[in-house]
């Protein structure tokens, strides 16, 4: 491939959380496709940190999606979009029947959100 197409379609950069937020917006979740040892938890945090952004001072939420986190999520959407936090809504692939209310919310609080908030979905 790479003799072909060259080294771009074969060595990939790594995951960089800073251009990442600079080519994101309030308006669209940055989603993870996860495998197996891949986790962007400990990225997001880290950057989030820098940003001033911590669950110590409320402006950041990490929820592991599983049966009655439904509402939680949705609060924590709710706040952080006015809040300009950040919320990360683990493993949403376990909420299949939930997903059409998060589109719905996510659409709601776009209202409202500050220019500051974002939204992590992993799976």
């Amino acid at each position: 491939v790479e003799n072909n197409l060259g080294p771009d379609y074969v060595d990939q950069a790594p995951f960089d959380m800073a251009q990442t937020y600079e080519e994101s917006t309030y308006l669209t979740p940055i989603f993870f496709v996860l495998f197996p040892g891949s986790d962007p938890t400990p990225v997001v945090e880290t950057f989030a940190r820098s940003l001033g952004i911590t669950e110590a001072n409320g402006r950041f939420s990490n929820l592991s999606m599983g049966q009655g986190q439904e509402q939680v999520a949705l609060n924590a959407l709710t706040k952080a979009a006015k809040d300009g936090g950040w919320v990360m809504l683990q493993n949403v692939h376990l909420m299949q029947a939930w997903l059409k209310s998060l589109e719905t919310a996510l659409e709601f609080i776009e209202e409202f959100a500050v220019p500051e908030f974002r939204c992590f979905l992993t799976s």
